[in-house]
């Protein structure tokens, strides 16, 4: 089956009504924005993966092992409930700060999924995936590397949280039906965190 994006979404730009464009007269254009990011390095890391293991998936893990890390781990190993929530899909082949014009595909394409639980408490949060050193104790792919994934986090402007509620994500059932969705217009790839989340510093 062909690939389905989400019916009546046919624009990523919103007509947001704000106080300040209310009084002047007009609603501000609103970009949606992406739900996850990844840093360079971390994208790095999962291409180095990627032609050690094959396609790969990612899963926001709620706790347990490695409390609140991304796991990675072979595409299809992790099995989606039909209420988790597919956040992005991270594209291996994309560069920091340029958009891509269409979601990957194929051994390039990651997908990153959350409990529906989890997002329930989390979506007001944009996740930017990093990578950072020192060994997990779970089991996702990057740990004998020496390193793991980190999830950092930006909370999403008030406008940004309405041009989203208007644009319910993908559940895992949709996505086994061949449903996918838009694009990003924005570049999903930063090349550090802090171009997109505050890093505190020790």
């Amino acid at each position: 089956m062909a690939p389905i994006t989400l019916s009546g979404l046919r624009s990523r730009e919103f007509a947001i009504s704000t106080p300040s464009a209310r009084r002047a007269g007009k609603e501000a254009a609103v970009h949606l924005p992406a739900r996850a990011l990844v840093t360079a390095k971390a994208q790095t890391m999962l291409r180095q993966l990627r032609d050690a293991h094959g396609p790969l998936m990612l899963h926001q893990s709620g706790g347990c092992c490695d409390g609140s890390s991304p796991m990675c781990y072979p595409a299809g190993d992790f099995i989606v409930g039909d209420l988790d929530v597919l956040l992005g899909v991270l594209d291996l082949g994309a560069e920091a700060g340029v958009p891509s014009p269409r979601l990957p595909d194929g051994a390039d394409a990651v997908p990153l999924w959350i409990s529906g639980s989890q997002f329930d408490a989390w979506k007001h949060t944009q996740l930017i995936i990093d990578l950072v050193v020192g060994r997990g104790s779970g089991f996702s792919l990057e740990g004998p590397e020496g390193v793991r994934f980190l999830s950092r986090g930006r909370v999403f402007s008030d406008d940004e949280v309405a041009a989203l509620a208007d644009t319910p994500p993908v559940r895992g059932s949709q996505y086994a039906d061949g449903v996918r969705p838009l694009a990003p217009e924005d570049a999903t790839v930063v090349a550090v965190a802090e171009e997109a989340c505050p890093v505190p510093h020790r």
